[in-house]
């Protein structure tokens, strides 16, 4: 599943490219569930539609039509979104052959043609990924618009919106919390590792025990570092690479994630250790992260 820095990558390299072009064609490729449209509306909102914005809500994608429609794009664990014309490409995704390959091919799914003869190529290996075509004003009702948290790097997300929603769960352990979409938006389990660790939290302490300086350094360090991620192009995770197919530096600055048994960037004595938290696996340091004595 991608995170809020592949997803926010992907999103402005299309919003330089995408804004001004008109739909006037469609593909959809033996995959009906990946675009769940009826015809009738797209024939009616979708072609002849010119793209006015692409923006992110969580780790969704929302194309703005000009029709006041928007296609609402989930890339789940596969999913790339490749466009290309006569001079340029650009694609961002799951990091197969299909970013440079010749298209459509066998992982496409849906192939959307523009006026100016680029095309908009969306790649699922595993067609756990959709395009759906929903009225702009409707994006935000829809139930998971509704149940997400707010952005951890809008400016008016402010530290105690972040305490109030997250102490709505006082038994949940810190990780799983940090995880949940409805406290906070787009945190996966690269940045949860990475800001429990640069905030010298167990992932495993319950949010009751935790007070209420620690959980605001907590979310100041998880801001600085998806801002990092994603002024670097996203993590080097398998699975996602930035808008012009070029893979992520993040995770050559990781502190924990994808390191264990390496030593500790605070203690260089003491090694990185792999457990699991609530089905994750989770990466820590013993010392900078001492386990909660329930724990022990």
């Amino acid at each position: 599943m991608p995170e809020l820095p592949e997803v926010e990558t992907i999103r402005r390299g299309l919003a330089e490219l995408l804004p001004g072009k008109i739909v006037c064609a469609t593909v959809v490729f033996d995959s009906p569930k990946s675009f769940p449209n009826a015809l009738a509306d797209v024939q009616q909102f979708l072609y002849g539609a010119t793209v006015t914005m692409v923006r992110r809500r969580a780790k969704v994608l929302l194309i703005d039509l000009d029709s006041r429609y928007s296609l609402v794009v989930h890339l789940k664990m596969t999913g790339q979104l490749v466009l290309r014309n006569d001079l340029q490409q650009f694609g961002g995704g799951h990091p197969t052959d299909s970013l440079v390959g010749a298209l459509p091919d066998r992982s496409t799914r849906v192939q959307l043609s523009f006026t100016d003869g680029s095309q908009l190529f969306f790649n699922d290996q595993r067609k756990f990924g959709w395009m759906k075509l929903i009225p702009t004003d409707e994006v935000m009702r829809l139930p998971f618009m509704q149940k997400v948290g707010p952005e951890p790097l809008d400016p008016s997300t402010t530290p105690n919106d972040f305490i109030m929603r997250i102490r709505r769960h006082p038994r949940m352990k810190l990780k799983p919390a940090l995880l949940d979409q409805s406290v906070i938006a787009g945190v996966g389990n690269i940045y949860a590792d990475e800001s429990l660790w640069a905030a010298r939290l167990h992932p495993e302490i319950r949010v009751g025990d935790v007070g209420d300086q620690q959980l605001r350094v907590l979310f100041t360090e998880l801001r600085q570092i998806l801002q990092l991620s994603i002024s670097q192009g996203g993590s080097t995770d398998k699975n996602y690479v930035d808008a012009e197919g070029r893979k992520g530096n993040y995770l050559q600055f990781a502190h924990v994630f994808r390191r264990e048994g390496q030593p500790c960037h605070r203690h260089p004595d003491v090694l990185i250790i792999k457990t699991k938290v609530g089905g994750r696996g989770t990466h820590t340091c013993p010392v900078c992260q001492p386990a909660p004595m329930d724990e022990i």
